[in-house]
């Protein structure tokens, strides 16, 4: 079935599928939908990530991460780090990863997104598959960290528009789920993930 845009300019249909969501969260053994991991450079995103994807993976669940940095090195490759191509990068990511959970997939997003608005919007975008979850250390701890060396370029000028150091974050309100990488280990971050994402997704298998 077929409904044709409003739009008569843009000449465009948008084309229904014929296996519905339901249809592929019964196949799948799980409910699909976003975790939207959003904290500084150094907090933790893509580790837990990447560690959130194998455990889910290993209990037979779709999931997928889409990576900050994997991200720029293609769809994203003609962006940069103003605030107007971050709002811009965003958007493409939130688009995508609506996409992905459309068709079964739990999404796991690895991206800074500072901006209070940008993540809102992306929440806007799929809004009961949306959730956030703030990957939550201090400035402090993630310079430390430092694990690409970024905020040592950062603070001799040598990266503009870094986030936390000339560039501003925008800690989430409300976010869904809170992990505290500066004071849990990563295994315990991971279990407290795990079973949100459970609690999140499991009951619709």
């Amino acid at each position: 079935m077929r409904r044709t845009v409003t739009n008569p300019d843009r000449n465009i249909t948008f084309s229904q599928h014929h296996v519905s969501l339901q249809e592929r969260w019964q196949q799948n053994g799980h409910a699909s939908g976003i975790l939207w991991f959003t904290g500084l450079s150094g907090s933790g995103k893509t580790t837990l990530a990447l560690n959130l994807e194998r455990r889910l993976f290993d209990r037979g669940w779709h999931a997928c991460v889409l990576d900050g940095d994997n991200v720029r090195h293609g769809l994203s490759s003609d962006l940069g780090f103003s605030q107007h191509d971050r709002e811009e990068n965003i958007r493409r990511i939130g688009e995508v990863a609506k996409l992905f959970a459309l068709s079964g997939v739990i999404v796991i997003t690895a991206f800074i997104s500072p901006y209070r608005s940008d993540r809102d919007r992306v929440r806007n975008i799929a809004p009961d598959m949306f959730r956030e979850v703030h990957i939550d250390a201090s400035l402090e701890v993630c310079e430390r960290r430092d694990p690409k060396g970024l905020y040592v370029k950062a603070r001799q000028g040598l990266i503009a528009d870094f986030t936390g150091i000339s560039a501003p974050y925008e800690t989430p309100h409300k976010p869904e789920l809170r992990v505290p990488t500066q004071e849990l280990g990563i295994a315990d971050c991971l279990d407290l993930l795990e079973t949100y994402a459970v609690e999140s997704f499991g009951r619709e298998g």
